[in-house]
């Protein structure tokens, strides 16, 4: 598949860059970037080209596939720009920052029967497998309460200055909680019923008191109630502390917890006396592989995914910029 990369605003895209690279499925074409900076970094760091055809131009042309890692304000109009042109699309997240433009994807998508994937990595992580497995078993019993934290640092030296300003960000929800209810939507099978309370606030970013960089709520599944923290309240070495994305499921039989930073699933049991540890294998699955399969396959199914965990992110974020 012929594919283009629109934008390099954010890390997370250099990793889907270098996968696309070494993926014989795929042929990169060319790479559109109007930041100088931006597109010296990724000439330099991924080996990069820019023929200078501006993005119009390119999705104007045979290609099948954008890979969308512009600032997170510009991503909804370069996805609607590419499903217009008839691309299936694979996106950072958040894949917007809007709900309106949020429901023109998915009615272009459905239109136009095309796929949406975004980089909503831990679904694929081995403990969240298992995970998915033991909870869908009924060992531990029905699903009665869930809590995670994501914690970031945040990192005035390296965090892009886009993020910081008027309109570019979208909010800490929609940033950062996307990947924890993505997780916790696929492990319970449930889908957002009712917000109790959602707040954002400046907490830690000093040096830009605008940016409401912490984020809590409280909302339920159905008859599952769920309560997050997801605020970029964390010290610089967060990516190697247990609350880097931790999961706990309480259910009538037991906890069920893990956490992105260790490669264990620890379950504690009614009646027993010691946790069971579980180190899951490692099934080499991806984001990249299953949006190539649902492509292949014709299937929407990580489209509708995508398309709901960015509404439920969007909407708790909604309630609490109007509490805020």
């Amino acid at each position: 598949m012929k594919i283009i990369f629109c934008g390099f605003r954010h890390g997370h895209i250099n990793g889907l860059y270098n996968k696309v690279k070494l993926d014989k499925d795929f042929e990169i074409i060319d790479c559109v970037e109007p930041n100088d900076l931006a597109r010296s970094n990724a000439e330099k760091n991924l080996g990069a080209t820019f023929s200078g055809k501006t993005y119009q131009e390119l999705l104007n042309s045979d290609i099948e596939v954008v890979a969308v890692g512009t600032a997170y304000g510009d991503r909804g109009n370069a996805i609607i720009s590419a499903l217009k042109k008839g691309k299936h699309v694979i996106a950072d997240k958040p894949i917007c920052t809007t709900m309106q433009e949020l429901e023109e994807i998915e009615t272009l998508c459905r239109q136009n029967n095309l796929k949406v994937s975004c980089l909503l990595d831990l679904r694929y992580i081995p403990q969240t497998i298992r995970a998915k497995e033991i909870l869908d078993s009924g060992e531990l019993g029905e699903i009665i309460n869930v809590s995670f934290t994501g914690q970031h640092c945040i990192d005035y030296d390296n965090r892009p200055s886009w993020y910081f300003e008027e309109g570019m960000h979208g909010g800490t929800i929609n940033d950062l909680c996307i990947h924890g209810v993505d997780i916790v939507r696929y492990l319970t099978g449930k889908e957002l019923t009712k917000i109790d309370f959602a707040r954002v606030w400046n907490g830690f970013a000093d040096k830009t008191p605008n940016f409401l960089d912490c984020a809590y709520f409280s909302v339920r599944l159905n008859d599952i109630s769920l309560i997050a923290d997801i605020s970029y309240s964390a010290p610089s070495q967060v990516f190697s502390m247990p609350t880097y994305w931790d999961f706990k499921f309480w259910c009538k039989n037991g906890l069920l917890t893990y956490c992105l930073v260790n490669n264990k699933i620890t379950i504690y049991k009614n009646m027993e006396t010691e946790p069971t540890i579980i180190i899951p294998e490692n099934l080499g699955a991806d984001c990249l592989q299953e949006f190539k399969t649902c492509i292949a396959q014709n299937n929407s199914l990580i489209t509708e995914n995508v398309i709901k965990s960015t509404k439920m992110a969007l909407t708790i974020q909604a309630q609490a910029d109007k509490e805020n």
